[in-house]
């Protein structure tokens, strides 16, 4: 009787997976999802474009083999340039891994505290962020901290991005605190932008500039820069909004945790010196390991990042794609994760 309910449930789990695939899934993700498994992620990559995504690059760093290099469809599909595996990209909130690494270092050297409320790091914010006194520097990188994401804000101007970190902030700014904190978890964009204001303080001067000399210098990073206005934009891929025909890429995001520009190779460097622990040291890693995770994706109108590493195959897989909007990060994620399931076949 067992034997036959497992033949069964053998012969009815695919037809499961594709009426699931049909019914909950749209239909061009859907044809992503159970369209057959090409031999390479060459043929993944290019495949990708016929759905809806403008272009693509996927970076592939397998230890002991040579950084492999992949692209399809458009840097700049106006003028028809083709995608650059090596052009600068806005990687969004793969940012906050930067900042959480920089803050990981300034902790061990004693210069913050991860139990410090917040009121103790910028007292100008009592009374303006509920729970203010009670909200952690740790909370905030954890994203436990229960301030309302700035973004979230109807209001919010994307068509006319604030020029500077207040102009930001005011959007998450005197309203209900989400949760009490350490409540909960919810992703928060406020939470990093408040930390990097808390690194410049601490500091004296830029968290940017601390990073660039702690983090980039050190891994020999020279494709990767905090703000847009610090690069030539000849040099980033343009991004696209389904539906929206202009180029987003002049679209100038400063917040923390979501303003840095890099080449995919850079970004694959770091997050193999983040996970294989040559980034940090041992104090700094166990600290890290404590309030953030060792993977991220990135979103920012125009632009999808996705940087993850698997350990099972020992490769750091990074993936943009220069487009957002509509179905287009459910195929990003499809993608993604054919890329990872060719490369676990090889």
């Amino acid at each position: 009787m067992k034997y036959k309910l497992r033949l069964v449930l053998l012969i009815m789990m695919p037809i499961i997976s594709i009426i699931c695939a049909v019914v909950f899934v749209p239909w061009l993700a859907g044809c992503a999802y159970l369209k057959p498994l090409p031999d390479t992620v060459q043929g993944q990559v290019s495949d990708a474009i016929h759905y809806d995504l403008d272009g693509i690059i996927v970076y592939v760093d397998k230890k002991g083999s040579s950084p492999e290099f992949y692209s399809a469809g458009w840097k700049n599909r106006e003028n028809k340039i083709p995608a650059d595996p090596h052009a600068l990209f806005k990687i969004a909130s793969i940012s906050k891994l930067y900042i959480a690494a920089a803050t990981a270092k300034l902790v061990n050297s004693k210069k913050l505290s991860l139990d410090k409320p917040l009121t103790d790091y910028l007292p100008e914010l009592a009374g303006r962020i509920e729970y203010a006194d009670k909200i952690t520097l740790k909370m905030m990188l954890q994203h436990r901290s229960g301030i309302p994401n700035f973004i979230d804000d109807p209001k919010f101007p994307w068509d006319n991005l604030p020029a500077d970190v207040s102009g930001l902030l005011k959007f998450g700014l005197d309203k209900p605190a989400d949760f009490k904190p350490d409540n909960r978890y919810r992703y928060s964009n406020t939470n990093y932008l408040l930390i990097g204001m808390i690194l410049d303080k601490s500091l004296g001067y830029s968290h940017h500039d601390y990073i660039k000399k702690e983090i980039l210098e050190p891994l020999g990073l020279t494709h990767t820069y905090s703000l847009l206005s610090e690069v030539n934009l000849e040099d980033v891929v343009s991004g696209y909004y389904i539906g929206y025909e202009p180029d987003l890429k002049t679209a100038n995001f400063i917040g923390a945790g979501g303003s840095m520009i890099a080449s995919a190779q850079d970004v694959g460097i770091f997050m193999r010196a983040l996970n294989d622990g040559s980034l940090l040291n041992a104090d700094e890693q166990a600290i890290y390991s404590s309030i953030y995770v060792y993977e991220h994706t990135g979103l920012l109108p125009g632009y999808s990042s996705i940087a993850r590493y698997h350990k099972d195959i020992d490769t750091v897989v990074i993936q943009f794609v220069n487009t957002s909007g509509k179905n287009s990060w459910a195929i990003t994620e499809i993608v993604y994760s054919r890329i990872i399931r060719i490369l676990r076949k090889q």
